[in-house]
């Protein structure tokens, strides 16, 4: 159990190390987001079952279904931001811009 869950962190750390490298793209940030919710949702799971805490079996259901909404939100951003500029840059989406 203990390697398995060494494992799950250190995708975590891995999926989290991607979003801080590759940030000025908005397609890698999400991808290294969905990989971090992906070995959360496991290791939610795995945890779950190892201690045997069915009343909170329901927790990873509900963290899939946000990661879900969260990767809908993001393509459809994805696609906004590559029609408008051409391109899927991070710094498009400042808003603060004049």
């Amino acid at each position: 159990m203990m390697s398995i869950n060494l494992n799950l962190i250190t995708a975590f750390s891995l999926a989290l190390a991607g979003v801080l490298i590759y940030r000025s793209h908005l397609m890698s940030t999400l991808l290294c987001l969905e990989g971090m919710m992906l070995s959360l949702f496991v290791l939610m799971a795995l945890l779950i079952s190892h201690f045997h805490m069915f009343s909170a079996s329901m927790a990873p259901l509900i963290l899939l279904v946000f990661s879900a909404c969260e990767a809908g939100v993001g393509l459809a951003l994805l696609v906004k931001t590559s029609t408008t500029y051409g391109n899927d840059y991070v710094q498009n989406l400042n808003l603060l811009q004049c």
